[in-house]
């Protein structure tokens, strides 16, 4: 598998651009700025069509989106389906520095492709997602669920703490040491070493974890 990170944006959101072994399709992990970079990027690999996947709808995340299907022209786009009213409207940004996304692209909560799992991880926003590729060792797209060292904020809307929580516990957790975490901002890290050091998983009074 191969897999080459983008820092785009003000606010340094990694794009991921992906395309395992076995598959002729490239996938664009949150492309949220700086199309060009990421499309510059893209011309490295070696595929027969483009997929857009999105952790969640927040517009640090998606506002390289729509120039980036202008230079791509993907399959499709995927957002899992609570976010996506959030997606398209006015209300996401962050004034003054992250205007709303303009130009946006029609989303799809469903997809057939077999090269990923889709993993719910909702707290951050209710529609975040995670998605697992298989390989040695499996890589797991978190958004920003978690980070090396930390966890998602959740004070903008749709967050909510003890959801984070769980789904870190339930879904993040359960998966073994070796699969390796892509956040969506800052260095990847793994299963292992975030269950052993991070100390928002450490000081959280989860017994079992």
């Amino acid at each position: 598998m191969k897999i080459a990170t983008v820092p785009t944006g003000l606010l340094e959101t990694n794009c991921y651009l992906v395309r395992p072994d076995d598959s002729r399709t490239l996938y664009v992990i949150d492309p949220g700025a700086d199309a060009r970079d990421i499309a510059d990027r893209a011309a490295e690999f070696d595929y027969d069509r483009v997929a857009v996947l999105l952790t969640h709808a927040h517009v640090d995340h998606i506002s390289g989106l729509g120039e980036l299907c202008r230079l791509l022209r993907p399959a499709y786009v995927y957002l899992r389906g609570p976010d996506q009213a959030f997606y398209a409207s006015p209300e996401n940004s962050l004034p003054p520095y992250l205007p709303a996304a303009k130009d946006l692209p029609a989303v799809t909560g469903s997809t057939e492709d077999s090269d990923f799992k889709v993993i719910p991880l909702p707290g951050h926003t209710p529609g975040g997602s995670g998605f697992l590729f298989r390989g040695a060792p499996p890589a797991l797209f978190v958004g920003d669920t978690i980070f090396a060292g930390s966890v998602g904020r959740t004070d903008l809307p749709g967050g909510d703490t003890a959801t984070l929580l769980d789904s870190i516990r339930t879904q993040l957790l359960t998966l073994p040491d070796e699969v390796e975490l892509y956040p969506g901002h800052g260095p990847a890290t793994t299963v292992g070493r975030e269950r052993k050091n991070n100390p928002y998983i450490r000081n959280s009074n989860y017994d079992q974890w």
